[in-house]
């Protein structure tokens, strides 16, 4: 039996344009708790601060983690030891740079969905903003902008 080439058949195509069908975000138990993430607000950054004291007060809010609350700051994604949260107090170097807007930087636990989104909006972070660079051959070239100081000419590997 071969698939290439083949049409196959979508068993769940009628209930996936019909949205009909159900994804995990669809489902909710008795007493489940919902996550949101608050990612960084600039494209190259280091974390001065984060304050989570106002979030931390917010109605249904079950808990906040930063850098400083994972131990083990480490996931590799993108390369290597790859910090999972960024900012003070994480145990990798250069772990309190932001290199994207879609770096982590804090983890909101609540009750509900919405009393999350509330919780993260009311973080506060400091940024010290870096100079970008948005060409793949300038951050090659020599004097570029690094975004990770120990991999010259911004090249991973």
């Amino acid at each position: 039996m071969t698939t290439v080439g083949s049409n196959i058949l979508r068993v769940d195509a009628v209930a996936k344009v019909t949205g009909e069908a159900r994804y995990a975000g669809d489902i909710t138990l008795p007493g489940m708790a919902h996550m949101k993430i608050l990612f960084a607000r600039r494209p190259h950054a280091i974390i001065k601060s984060i304050d989570v004291t106002r979030a931390e007060q917010a109605p249904g809010v079950i808990a906040i983690f930063t850098a400083k609350d994972v131990p083990n700051n480490e996931y590799g994604l993108i390369m290597p030891d790859q910090p999972v949260l960024c900012g003070p107090g994480s145990n990798k170097p250069w772990g309190d740079h932001v290199r994207f807007i879609g770096d982590q930087v804090a983890l909101i636990v609540a009750e509900t969905e919405l009393q999350a989104e509330h919780a993260r909006d009311l973080i506060e972070v400091e940024y010290e903003d870096l100079p970008i660079v948005v060409d793949p051959r300038e951050a090659m070239a020599a004097g570029a902008v690094q975004l990770h100081p120990d991999k010259p000419n911004n090249i991973l590997q």
